[in-house]
């Protein structure tokens, strides 16, 4: 084993938010899960009649569809990096103070209905405290129009940010809202310095986060928060180069109502130079990001939010993968603790099936081949890690396909000396694009937005969103499949700032994301873009007698 992949100093203690008040996030959460229980109930209770034998004059009605209620939109906001501090003991992590240059930005935008009325909505701590209020609940819901929809949004923006946040929207007409958060920390000296940016992710009880490294010289913290008001037990699924990970430490994780618990992975899976990570919770949803930042000798080499991507399936596809010039990344890697300073494709496969994976890269001129062919394979139950070598600078779109189902997200760096502070960014596998996809924006820095379109051919829309709730003209670029377009995004539509955009697509699939920078710097961050809010869900329900 080399220098470069013993383990890191790791460290121990805890750390949880303040519960505080509760009122703003209650039921919220479990009146969603109420609902659910209520139709199971009522279609187990079907189910059970169906296996009494009938009467002969027993009749069964047509399968009807009933309307789902639809609940509060949440958004979970990790709060801003800090510096891991102790020693090894256990695996809860303690934080030394942040530096002394770090700044961070709360951007929130909550998008109106088609009449153009805006949802009540706001920002609260995790325990449920006002933090501030984006827009007043309305005193009534006009109905939409039959003409083209008005649309209009509420705006947010907090700075500093010291500690995790919720923002939340309530439900009009029985559809959800459609709202979006993003938090980013920026620093320009100390061991964390680089960019880091997260959007805010609903709480779920399953998530796939790739990306971690606790080999010498990183580190990874899984930040896990539970904004309900029911305890939840996680179960982490730790997964290296070598296969599973069997650490008794990752069973059994509590984590209580209104507050986020913090787990140094190095003490549960050390010196692991390619970690993937299953989050699995019961009882309360949780949501989940790894803070991950690298310390190349005494040179810093970036920090980041891991954020989850899409699950085990045998297409993923991962936009905004910016690639600097290939001769100065091999010179960089070639030197010692810069191994990972490349553009890279890594693949878990959670099954005990190995996984023959084909990758395949597009860009602005189309197709990029990698050398090999592209075609790696990856033992079940295991992570693999695919340089993406060769390929001219430029953005991609990285598409991979198996027979085998399996997770992926491709990483991005940025710097090429080695005396130099360097940063990365992970571009998590996400869901082709579909109708009003709401996009935050921070209002600093260099931001593009990148869309891929791997095969076939389809249109892009975005519309900017403002910091006075306009809503812009959309603008509307057609492309051809096969490549990949970067859009940079200007900081002001007319004399407001850009909080967001609405982004849709039509025709065949095409993929998004944000990538974020700082002008003469080596920041680099790279968000997806979600997927869009549901609008009324039904679910098919049968009655006899």
């Amino acid at each position: 084993m080399s220098d470069d992949q013993k383990p890191p100093v790791d460290h121990k203690a805890s750390r949880s938010s303040p519960k505080g008040s509760r009122s703003s996030n209650k039921g919220v959460i479990t009146g969603v899960l109420s609902a659910v229980v209520i139709l199971a109930a009522g279609g187990g209770a079907v189910a059970a009649t169906s296996m009494v034998p009938q009467p002969s004059g027993g009749t069964t009605m047509d399968v009807r569809q009933a309307d789902v209620p639809a609940g509060r939109s949440l958004g979970v906001c990790p709060e801003p990096a800090r510096l891991v501090n102790g020693t090894v003991v256990g695996t809860d992590a303690d934080f030394s103070p942040v530096s002394t240059t770090a700044t961070s930005a709360l951007n929130a935008v909550v998008l109106s209905n088609p009449a153009g009325t805006v949802p009540g909505s706001k920002v609260t701590s995790l325990g449920g405290d006002a933090v501030a209020e984006i827009a007043k609940a309305p005193t009534s819901t006009p109905t939409p129009t039959s003409g083209p929809p008005v649309l209009a949004a509420g705006v947010a923006s907090i700075s500093p940010v010291s500690s995790p946040t919720v923002v939340g929207a309530d439900p009009l007409g029985n559809e959800q809202a459609s709202m979006a958060a993003h938090l980013s920390y920026a620093a320009t000296d100390g061991d964390l310095r680089g960019l880091a940016t997260a959007q805010c992710q609903p709480p779920g009880n399953d998530a796939w986060l790739l990306g971690a490294n606790t080999a010498v010289g990183r580190t990874s913290v899984l930040n896990l928060s539970n904004a309900s008001e029911t305890p939840a037990t996680v179960n982490l699924d730790l997964f290296g180069y070598e296969g599973q990970i069997q650490a008794p430490g990752a069973r059994g994780l509590l984590v209580a109502p209104g507050t986020t618990r913090s787990i140094n992975l190095a003490g549960l899976a050390p010196s692991e130079s390619q970690l993937a990570v299953h989050v699995r919770s019961t009882g309360g949803p949780v949501s989940g990001t790894i803070q991950q930042s690298v310390l190349r000798g005494l040179a810093p080499g970036g920090v980041e939010y891991l954020s989850p991507g899409d699950g085990p399936s045998n297409l993923q596809v991962m936009s905004g993968v910016d690639i600097q010039d290939p001769a100065a990344t091999k010179a960089l890697a070639g030197k010692s603790g810069f191994a990972d300073a490349v553009p890279a494709l890594q693949i878990a496969v959670p099954g005990s099936t190995d996984a023959v994976v084909q990758v395949s890269l597009y860009g602005a001129n189309g197709e990029r081949k990698l050398p090999g062919g592209g075609v790696v394979t990856v033992k079940g139950g295991s992570v693999a890690t695919l340089n993406l070598e060769g390929i001219p600078a430029g953005t991609y779109t990285v598409k991979a396909s198996s027979d085998v189902a399996f997770v992926a997200s491709a990483r991005v760096t940025r710097g090429a000396k080695a005396e130099e502070a360097t940063d990365f960014a992970w571009s998590p596998a996400s869901a082709r694009l579909g109708s009003q996809h709401l996009v935050a924006v921070p209002r600093d820095g260099q931001r593009f937005l990148s869309f891929g379109v791997p095969e076939g051919r389809g249109t892009i829309s975005y519309a900017p969103v403002t910091a006075n709730g306009a809503v812009g003209k959309a603008v509307d670029v057609d492309m051809s499949g096969g490549t990949t377009s970067l859009i940079e995004l200007p900081a002001k539509s007319g004399d407001s700032p850009i909080a967001g955009y609405v982004v849709s697509a039509s025709g065949d699939p095409i993929y998004g994301a944000l990538v974020l920078g700082k002008q003469g710097r080596a920041d680099v961050s790279v968000v997806a873009i979600q997927d869009a809010a549901a609008g009324l869900e039904k679910v098919p329900v049968s009655v006899g007698y």
